[in-house]
């Protein structure tokens, strides 16, 4: 998994660099286990890391330039973050 994350923080990064790498991993996290947590909620079978991997690049591809605006919208987020130390 470490391979993963590291890998799509470093594509978050290319996408937005506002963010630092270190943060970028933490939104590669946060997005992963929200995804899979929501998909577990609503009851569906687990797809595999593949079909996770999948939707992550879609949402760094799609929101990846402006995630960062997200923080100010999202609470859980930016609490999250907050606790990490990217927000202050």
């Amino acid at each position: 998994m470490h391979e993963i994350y590291q890998r799509l923080a470093e594509q978050l990064y290319e996408k937005n660099p506002q963010l630092t790498i270190e943060e970028a991993r933490t939104w590669v996290e946060l997005l992963w286990e929200d995804f899979e947590a929501t998909r577990a909620k609503a009851g569906h079978d687990y797809q595999g890391k593949q079909m996770t991997e999948q939707i992550v690049v879609q949402w760094i591809n799609h929101y990846g330039p402006k995630l960062h605006e997200f923080v100010a919208t999202n609470p859980k987020y930016k609490k999250m973050l907050e606790k990490k130390g990217y927000l202050h």
